[in-house]
């Protein structure tokens, strides 16, 4: 049974930073690109990033290019999501996702595979 769970999310201030991780159990994670998403209410969930499986090349929305580092770690079947210079609109909860074989998944079909969230909160 694949599960895919988030951590490291909580409250900030706005400029702070946060490391989200996720962590992969059931599945060869190294055949997986790994990307996260979010939501905030009221809104549609959207792309934020994305590690693909081959080269562990990256890939980043326009709105977090610059603030937010997406990296891996096969060894530990983890993914992180640096995050630096938040913003109150960077709130939203946070899931990760695998895409088997993924080489620049970048919208939520292309994942087979989804975490719970995280909540993500930046106070102004």
């Amino acid at each position: 049974q694949v599960q895919l769970v988030e951590s490291g999310g909580g409250l900030v201030q706005a400029g702070g930073s946060l490391r989200l991780s996720c962590a992969a159990s059931g599945l060869t994670f190294s055949s997986y690109a790994m990307g996260w998403f979010r939501q905030a209410p009221g809104k549609e969930r959207e792309f934020v990033a994305t590690i693909n499986w081959r080269d562990s090349k990256t890939y980043y929305a326009d709105s977090v290019k610059g603030r937010f580092t997406i990296s891996r770690d096969n060894a530990k079947n983890t993914v992180y999501l640096q995050m630096n210079s938040l913003k109150p609109e960077d709130t939203a909860v946070y899931y990760c996702a695998a895409a088997y074989y993924g080489d620049r998944p970048m919208r939520s079909h292309e994942y087979n595979y989804w975490g719970q969230g995280t909540q993500v909160t930046v106070s102004s």
